[in-house]
């Protein structure tokens, strides 16, 4: 089965695993995707994350999902560019999400990055997804 976009499959993962309490989510494994969710443990958002072989070239990343006082920390994460229509931003125009409270990810020339971080680096790039 081909997906057209893996990383909106990625988030509808982790978004339906915290409305049915799960602790971990399985997540077919690509460096975009694992890139991604370094960012995600790095600013607080999932507890951790490893991979799994499970056939012989087969690779699986297992993602703790976590929680506050039984809510999930993610309380929406959303696609902003997606397949068809790319969503790009300057380096003096990367979007504040709740006013700092939430978090860009950013896909800039030098790497998978927060928004904090591209606009402390000065890169723009094209503007992943929002989490809050």
């Amino acid at each position: 089965m081909t997906l057209t976009d893996p990383v909106g499959d990625m988030f509808s993962r982790i978004r339906n695993g915290q409305l049915r309490q799960l602790k971990t989510i399985d997540v077919p494994s690509s460096n975009f995707r694992l890139k991604i969710l370094e960012v995600l443990k790095q600013e607080g958002f999932i507890l951790n994350f490893f991979i799994e072989k499970i056939e012989k070239n087969k690779k699986v990343l297992k993602v703790d999902l976590k929680y506050y006082e039984g809510m999930p920390v993610i309380r929406e994460i959303k696609r902003i560019s997606k397949p068809g229509r790319r969503v790009y931003s300057r380096a003096t125009s990367v979007p504040k999400i709740q006013n700092g409270l939430g978090l860009a990810i950013l896909s800039t020339s030098k790497g998978v990055m927060s928004d904090s971080e591209a606009r402390k680096n000065k890169i723009g790039g094209e503007i992943i997804c929002r989490v809050f």
